[in-house]
């Protein structure tokens, strides 16, 4: 035997090894119950706020409808008004069950997929109608994988690998998107996407009076999208950042999302939450029970007893000493 072929064998494990970590990098169980409540706490909000059409579209014509791949594939119906109100409330009772993080483990694996299906049974009736938003994707995501976790709880900062693995598939869910809308500007727009006049379009058709200051002089919309599509084409670096480089990041992201909302009126919410999973959340637990901690110590702590600052009284037999 060759030692080539006696050092193959030896490879494998630290090669396996390597991958098991990159997969499957324990997290702290504390980082999923926050970004839990965050996630499905969200998912409320967007039945109301974001993809907030489907009882419009379920009590419309059926003309209008033209279901999406998904859709098509699972051979769902056409919705109605009294299934997608069932619907509404399964997926609210739901999320506030697995958002208290109370349930057992089979209980919440089971109702986190029953919220998983419904909420991805409701955005797929909104995508249905000719609109189709990719900022749900992360989302969608975010929800079948949460339940595979099991409990978690606050302040529970055992590392977990099944945690590990759920953040890893949220954040490849976040740069898919990033990535994959530059390469389709690319695609649509052709390579000279970041030198036309999309922005201009955009502001000129439901800019706000901000947007509008930005017409002028062009190159600034110019610039916009050079670093625009800079950014989303450099969002891969999110999955090898580690700490403070990677935490900058994602505040430039939202920063991103915030002059599209404050120019355009264009939010990415979904997006936005979903980034949570990028951040160290237990230490911000942590940090704010720290504060909260300070003034009831403060309260409890006795003051400091001072043997010069008092007197002892004087007996009533013993003649008192003038100062």
């Amino acid at each position: 035997m060759t030692a080539t072929s006696q050092a193959a064998p030896s490879l494998r494990p630290a090669r396996t090894a390597l991958i098991r970590a990159w997969f499957f990098e324990p997290a702290p169980q504390s980082r999923i119950a926050l970004l839990r409540v965050a996630i499905y706490l969200f998912v409320i909000d967007d039945l109301f706020f974001v993809v907030n059409d489907v009882f419009a579209h379920a009590d419309s014509s059926a003309v209008l409808y033209r279901p999406i791949r998904l859709r098509e594939w699972l051979n769902l119906p056409v919705p109605q008004h009294d299934y997608v109100h069932v619907m509404r409330w399964v997926i609210i009772i739901g999320c506030l069950l697995c958002a208290s993080g109370r349930l057992p483990r089979r209980l919440g694996v089971l109702v986190g997929f029953v919220v998983a299906a419904g909420f991805t049974d409701w955005v797929s009736i909104g995508m249905s109608y000719s609109k189709i938003d990719h900022d749900h994707f992360a989302l969608i995501v975010a929800v079948w994988v949460l339940p595979t976790i099991g409990v978690a709880r606050f302040g529970n900062r055992t590392r977990s690998e099944a945690a590990g693995w759920a953040l890893l598939c949220i954040q490849v869910a976040c740069v898919a998107v990033y990535f994959l809308s530059a390469i389709s500007k690319f695609r649509y727009g052709g390579l000279n996407w970041p030198t036309g006049s999309t922005f201009a379009w955009a502001i000129t058709r439901r800019g706000t009076s901000l947007g509008d200051l930005l017409l002028n002089p062009p190159w600034i919309l110019t610039a916009s999208q050079f670093l625009i599509i800079t950014l989303e084409l450099a969002t891969p670096l999110l999955l090898v950042l580690r700490r403070w480089p990677r935490y900058l990041f994602v505040i430039g992201l939202w920063a991103f999302h915030l002059s599209t909302y404050l120019t355009l009126t264009i939010h990415f919410l979904p997006l936005v939450i979903c980034l949570l999973a990028f951040l160290p959340l237990e230490s911000v637990l942590a940090w704010i029970r720290q504060r909260s901690a300070r003034p009831s110590a403060a309260r409890s702590r006795p003051g400091r007893f001072n043997r010069s600052s008092v007197r002892p009284e004087p007996s009533s037999g013993s003649p008192q000493r003038s100062g």
